[in-house]
């Protein structure tokens, strides 16, 4: 049930909230904390609200965003290193720069010899501990500047491997060159970098072409406010 069909009057806005949001597709993860701390400034009458995100989503993605605001913006750490659990799909034959629909494809390969089984195992590759590149279009910093500022300038940057850990990955329906999925992993994970390192797995390309936040620990989206609604609520309540 969305929290706006059973609103929580328990909110102190003022003093601070945990607030689940269902973050739109196009929107950054920052759009939407901007936008709720306008809305809070505005129906408080307070000139400054600490506002923050616990895990970034990239723009295209959509689902679950933890935000947190006034003296619940000290436990963004301790929900950010909470397990994450996604939906999306992947796209087998082809390859982005940024590992999604954010840019044009780059280049092509071939499917033909892709089947079921070999899919299934490729998955096994990916299952407990693994290495993974983070993809340059990232909001990763080097020297003070995210990554994906630098690969828009055409800079190159050497990126380390970090270590991430999948607890589940399963292949919920396979329509070529299509694949839905539904992962549990660890903080950290890159969706992107798993969609494109499979497409390797089975000698071909891929790239992520829809991503779905649906968990974070016990928290889910399908307890989440609509943004649109939230800000109603908040511009409603907050002054109470």
């Amino acid at each position: 049930m969305n929290q706006a069909d059973n609103p929580l009057p328990s909110y102190d806005f003022k003093q601070g909230a945990v607030l689940l949001v269902d973050k739109p597709k196009e929107w950054t993860s920052f759009d939407v904390v901007n936008k709720i701390r306008f809305a809070l400034k505005k129906a408080t009458g307070e000139k400054k609200i600490k506002v923050g995100h616990a895990g970034t989503l990239d723009p295209l993605a959509t689902g679950l965003l933890i935000i947190c605001t006034g003296k619940f913006t000290k436990q963004i750490d301790e929900f950010q290193a909470l397990e994450k659990q996604y939906t999306g799909t992947i796209k087998l034959g082809t390859t982005t720069p940024s590992y999604d629909a954010e840019t044009e494809v780059d280049a092509t390969y071939p499917t033909e010899h892709i089947d079921n089984e070999l899919l299934e195992k490729a998955k096994e590759n990916f299952m407990g501990a693994i290495q993974q590149y983070p993809p340059i279009f990232s909001a990763i910093k080097v020297n003070g500047q995210p990554l994906y500022k630098k690969a828009r300038q055409g800079e190159i940057v050497e990126v380390e491997a970090r270590s991430v850990h999948i607890y589940d990955f399963e292949l919920t329906n396979i329509d070529l060159p299509n694949i839905d999925f539904r992962v549990r992993c660890s903080k950290g994970t890159y969706i992107r970098s798993l969609a494109h390192d499979f497409g390797k797995a089975v000698n071909s390309g891929a790239y992520l072409i829809d991503l779905r936040r649906t968990h974070i620990g016990t928290y889910a989206v399908k307890d989440a406010w609509n943004l649109e609604q939230l800000i109603d609520f908040i511009d409603a309540n907050a002054s109470k």
